[in-house]
């Protein structure tokens, strides 16, 4: 085996990290997920425009994200094998017309249709992308993929101000105007495609490789798999109370403007970008079980008493529970990661997937009960979803310290 292909394909802490790759990786998931953000944002305008009911609101939440959760992990597993140096341009164009498609759709299937195409869009690129910062790390995977990740759910929490500045006061066809972000993005990881195609190194190579330098020893791992995989259940269908209808709660429960609402939705996904800043290098230190357990578990107190708290507590209790819960994914993945070694763009593909299906199903789950005991039934229901954190103690204990 070629040493120096072992040495280009699995970064080592004396290796270089490549911060200008993780930025550009980082601003084009800020980027997508904005757009992605854009389609939650604007539910209050769809549910007046064509008279929607809490089920069609959640239907729109559960086609992008089992487009982005069926389609990642084949992606994932596909180039791990076939590495495709510019198929994240590709994914942003899918995001490009589906941005287009919501933005004229003249009926309610076109505009499932069009959240079926961003969602799709997604499914390429967080894979791929997630694949670039672990090549980019330089070893020190937890902090890139924290830098990755933030891009993400930074650009979640600004869609909503977005939405309510520019959206909410023009109507729909405003969302035009954002397909010069998608072409932004496009022409950004066009370049960091470029870097990849120079970079990357045969998938059977790097798997090899990587297997050599696992720190997770060899040993059955559907257990850990399965325990990942219900800890991302929980922390996800918990998401998608608050992404989906929070503004509507707020709206219900408080009688605040549409406006008011989307600043306090944004406020919270803020918090789960600084949270999942924070969670990687924190993982990286303390190690990941720690943090996984931490994160999840830790924030059960806050989401029992967020349905009973006036608003002033209601908004400090969102920005908490977002700040915890958001600090596990990148523990997460890469726990996943080094379970499976050389089948990065698998297991990143099947984690953000399940992480977008157990959204989707909560979302539409939660419609049909909002429509039927009412919106603040939900969040006292979803309250106890993080005490399925309990279960991250039967993660296995290694000996290394960024998974231990």
């Amino acid at each position: 085996m070629d040493n120096s292909l072992i040495a280009r394909a699995v970064p080592s802490p004396a290796d270089p990290t490549r911060f200008s790759v993780l930025g550009a990786i980082s601003f084009s998931h800020f980027l997508n997920d904005m757009l992605q953000s854009l389609i939650v944002a604007i539910y209050p305008l769809l549910k007046g425009t064509f008279t929607l009911n809490f089920v069609q609101i959640g239907l729109i939440t559960l086609t992008y994200q089992l487009c982005g959760s069926l389609f990642q992990p084949l992606i994932g597993s596909y180039t791990d094998r076939h590495p495709q140096a510019h198929l994240l341009s590709v994914g942003m164009t899918f995001s490009l017309v589906g941005l287009l498609t919501l933005a004229f759709a003249p009926t309610y299937p076109l505009i499932v249709v069009g959240a079926g195409l961003i969602g799709t869009g997604s499914a390429i690129f967080h894979p791929e992308s997630s694949r670039i910062a672990r090549l980019a790390s330089g070893g020190r995977h937890g902090l890139a993929q924290s830098i990755f990740q933030v891009g993400g759910s930074t650009g979640s929490a600004i869609g909503p101000l977005l939405a309510a500045w520019i959206v909410l006061p023009h109507g729909k066809e405003s969302l035009a105007w954002f397909g010069l972000v998608a072409l932004l993005a496009i022409a950004v990881l066009w370049n960091v495609g470029g870097w990849y195609h120079r970079n990357h190194v045969a998938p059977s190579v790097a798997g090899r490789a990587q297997h050599a330098a696992s720190s997770i020893a060899a040993g059955p791992i559907a257990w850990p798999i399965t325990i990942l995989v219900v800890l991302i259940f929980s922390k996800f269908f918990y998401l998608a109370s608050i992404s989906s209808y929070f503004t509507f709660y707020l709206i219900q429960k408080f009688h605040v403007s549409v406006a008011s609402a989307q600043v306090h939705l944004a406020m919270f996904l803020g918090a789960t970008a600084l949270g999942t800043l924070l969670g990687g290098p924190i993982g990286d230190r303390i190690g990941r079980k720690w943090i996984i357990w931490g994160s999840i578990l830790g924030v059960a107190p806050f989401t029992l008493m967020l349905p009973y708290a006036d608003l002033a507590w209601t908004g400090i209790l969102s920005v908490v529970i977002g700040l915890i819960l958001a600090s596990a994914f990148s523990s997460i993945v890469l726990y996943g990661q080094e379970l499976m070694p050389g089948r990065v763009g698998m297991v990143s593909g099947l984690f953000f997937g399940f992480a977008f299906g157990a959204g989707g199903l909560g979302a539409a789950i939660l419609g049909v009960v909002a429509d039927h005991y009412g919106i603040e039934f939900i969040y006292r229901v979803c309250a106890f979803l993080p005490l399925l954190g309990v279960v991250a103690a039967f993660l296995p204990t290694t000996s290394s310290r960024a998974c231990a």
